[in-house]
């Protein structure tokens, strides 16, 4: 588990999974990831021998909240504890950044990972991406 520099071949490993994982089960073009944008962003790579197998991108935002997106785990390691690794790093990295909240939008179906890890629902589901999601937040205590 590490930060991974924008514009490495790291990140573009990254780019790859989550286009795979997230965007083409649901129809949506790579072009919705806007690189330039993520300059500024945390992003957080899990790997096993030297390849992706896990990710997300930490969005600095205000009143002590960092958002967690685009979270994603190859297809065929899911359920495997590799995402719940992945947000205990995400929460650490929050935390030395000095946030207090960690927060996302979490896809409906994915909401039961999300509460088992102590993330609880604010306000009313909306739709991203043409789907249905909930925000999500927790207290990291600082």
């Amino acid at each position: 588990m590490k930060v991974i520099r924008h514009g490495s071949a790291e990140y573009e490993e990254m780019l790859q999974l989550r286009i795979k994982a997230l965007l083409e089960p649901i129809g949506i073009p790579a072009s919705y990831i806007i690189q330039e944008k993520e300059r500024k962003d945390i992003l957080i790579g899990a790997f096993e021998a030297g390849s992706i197998i896990g990710c997300c991108v930490l969005t600095p935002g205000e009143d002590q909240v960092m958002q967690l997106r685009q979270m994603a785990v190859s297809p065929g390691l899911q359920h495997k504890g590799i995402g719940a690794q992945i947000i205990r790093f995400a929460e650490r990295i929050t935390r030395e950044k000095g946030f207090d909240t960690l927060m996302m939008h979490a896809r409906e179906p994915v909401i039961g990972f999300y509460e088992k890890l102590g993330y609880h629902l604010v306000g009313e589901p909306f739709l991203e991406v043409g789907m249905g999601h909930h925000r999500m937040e927790k207290s990291l205590g600082g």
